[in-house]
């Protein structure tokens, strides 16, 4: 059945969820999450998020502090006494995994280590996948991102309609040591994430290590640089750092709000996206289900084999994963454990994607009505696409008796009619 374009759901003009990050102080992970926390996070879901990782004896202790003469919340992760180690990247993703998070939230967090990765991989002149995460892949940084996704989830800011701003980052300055010896300050991978993500640094006129590569990869996988936006403030917080200095409190800030979005349309948004392929001719097929499930884990958006004739007329399969740039270290890395191939390529391409948002239809005779949420694609202020989730689908078929065909037809008539 084929319908006109109707008019979306939810009004343009509605409230968003902004958030404006002060770190001009500087931003380190224990910063941040206890600037999210202070803002109001929930923090069941962060504690609980962190303690999945199922590494024994670690936790997050949050308390109230002074930095400065500024009352702030401390996250502070506490570890038992076990040697921590080196970890790539692959390592931490599965970490990222096996975590109790959204999937908003996972991939955020994959996004915060591809980004590490990459940063790392060109100061050292290696590839992502061969970085050797030292300080980032030590428990409490582990714990501070994944804690720092569940927080930000818990506030709405990784939704698409979130608009979080980053004023300029403090960087310190001075020599701090680390698994490489003596760095300066700010350290390589610092330099190297800001300048990739056009992140503005502020003067280094504060000693010492004030923006770590786990805080430049937070921000800069969570937010814009900008001057904070016109907002309602909902709620501030402010989150200490180890040190108490008396020049400066030492803390990051997090100033949350709404804004009234733009009477127009939201706009289809642009991005780049990485196409990795290889081709196989040579691996057991009941194997592929598994290389599919590795690559959305390591981050592919979407994945798929298509058949083709490979070397002497052999039957083959070319894989393909769609991902963001920032994993396809990983995803190149699941290629190679995962299947017989002895090379992969890559490219990049432009993306526009519809702005979309999740809608709530009931369907059913009356009395026996059931849920089904369908997925809305605008275009021009107008609902183009209207899908309903197909496992809400099968379990209506299930219960009402009827064909899934029959219920996706009533979803997607009753979203179209307003009898939602």
């Amino acid at each position: 059945m084929t319908a006109e374009p109707v008019e979306l759901a939810e009004p343009l003009a509605v409230a968003a969820v902004a958030a404006h990050l002060d770190c001009t102080a500087g931003v380190a992970g224990d910063m941040l999450l206890g600037a999210l926390l202070s803002a109001g996070a929930p923090p069941e879901p962060v504690t609980g998020a962190i303690a999945s990782l199922g590494i024994p004896g670690l936790r997050l202790r949050i308390e109230r502090d002074r930095r400065g003469g500024l009352a702030c919340t401390r996250a502070i992760v506490e570890t038992a006494e076990v040697p921590d180690r080196e970890r790539h990247l692959a390592e931490v993703l599965d970490a990222v995994g096996r975590a109790a998070l959204s999937p908003a939230a996972a991939a955020f967090a994959r996004r915060v280590f591809g980004l590490l990765a990459e940063a790392e991989a060109s100061v050292h002149g290696t590839s992502p996948e061969r970085v050797h995460f030292h300080e980032v892949g030590a428990h409490d940084a582990l714990a501070d991102v994944i804690g720092c996704a569940a927080a930000a989830d818990g506030l709405g800011l990784l939704s698409e309609r979130a608009r979080v701003s980053c004023s300029v980052l403090g960087p310190g300055s001075g020599s701090v040591r680390g698994a490489h010896g003596l760095l300066p300050v700010p350290v390589p991978a610092v330099l190297e994430l800001v300048r990739r993500a056009g992140l503005p640094l502020g003067p280094g006129d504060r000693t010492g290590e004030c923006t770590t590569p786990t805080g430049a990869a937070l921000v800069a996988a969570l937010a814009r640089p900008g001057p904070m936006p016109a907002m309602t403030v909902l709620a501030t917080g402010c989150g200490g750092g180890s040190r108490d200095t008396p020049d400066r409190p030492n803390v990051t800030r997090v100033v949350l709000g709404s804004v009234r979005s733009a009477a127009s349309a939201p706009e289809p948004a642009h991005e780049t996206v990485s196409v990795v392929e290889a081709t196989v001719d040579d691996l057991d097929p009941r194997i592929w289900p598994s290389v599919l499930d590795a690559l959305r884990a390591a981050g592919a958006w979407d994945c798929w084999t298509t058949g083709t004739l490979a070397r002497a007329g052999r039957p083959g399969r070319v894989v393909t994963a769609l991902c963001a740039e920032e994993v396809r270290g990983a995803v190149l890395d699941v290629l190679f454990r995962h299947t017989s191939t002895l090379g992969a390529r890559w490219s990049s391409w432009d993306r526009l994607t519809l702005p979309r948002s999740m809608a709530t239809v009931r369907i059913g005779p009356g009395g026996a009505e059931r849920e089904v949420q369908v997925k809305v694609a605008g275009l021009g202020g107008a609902a183009v696409t209207v899908q309903p989730e197909y496992a809400d689908a099968l379990r209506a078929a299930a219960e009402l008796g009827w064909p899934v065909r029959a219920v996706c037809e009533a979803a997607v008539t009753a979203y179209r009619t307003g009898s939602a």
